[in-house]
């Protein structure tokens, strides 16, 4: 796991450079906003990876500040992978970033009929093609296309969901109870909490 901080939105990089033809190429985890590409750059760069070493990109949620480099990153070849709860989402930032002075030059909307769009039930064979141990699982408390990504060696990415220590500002219904219980549930069970914001968390 290698993490590239550029923005205010934590992403990360998992699996390994590619080997060979086939094998191996990393999966992005998010990205900060659009307009940040050269800011993207510098990161990989100090991580040692260049964008032909990513093979897939996967957004935590369709929110503006996890999807701005997505079209950029798309027209360098790297495919975006769409959980079946997000493929209604794709767009729901276009208005935001049409609106927003900073981006409204830069940002294209997601061509979404070019990414690959992958069930829950065959997240852990996905990620096992790129040499990694997990699964994919729906976490909708923060907005209704959110995932989380559950990694067998002890490191979860959760992008927004409310970390652990505030759930008792929530009553036992709450949504965000039943998605820290779909974490929780997770064998072997997680032991880093990794979020788009602020620093990670460590489970007792």
């Amino acid at each position: 796991m290698i993490p590239l901080i550029y923005g205010n939105t934590n992403t990360f990089l998992l699996g390994e450079r590619p080997c060979g033809k086939t094998g191996g190429g990393f999966l992005l985890i998010d990205t900060d906003w659009a307009g940040t590409l050269l800011a993207f750059y510098r990161s990989l760069g100090k991580a040692g990876a260049e964008v032909r070493d990513i093979r897939f990109v996967l957004a935590t949620h369709f929110h503006p500040d996890h999807i701005g480099l997505i079209p950029d990153l798309m027209k360098q070849g790297v495919r975006l992978v769409l959980t079946e709860t997000q493929k209604d989402a794709v767009h729901a930032s276009d208005g935001i970033f049409a609106k927003d002075p900073r981006s409204r030059r830069v940002w294209e909307p997601i061509r979404e009929s070019e990414a690959l769009i992958l069930p829950f039930g065959e997240s852990r064979a996905f990620l096992g093609e790129l040499g990694l141990r997990g699964e994919i699982v729906p976490t909708p408390s923060h907005s209704p296309d959110s995932v989380s990504i559950l990694m067998d060696d002890g490191d979860c990415f959760a992008g927004d969901l409310e970390r652990r220590t505030y759930l008792s500002a929530y009553g036992e219904d709450a949504p965000v109870r039943r998605d820290w219980e779909t974490i929780l549930s997770h064998r072997p069970k997680p032991r880093r909490i990794h979020y788009a914001h602020g620093p990670a968390e460590t489970l007792p």
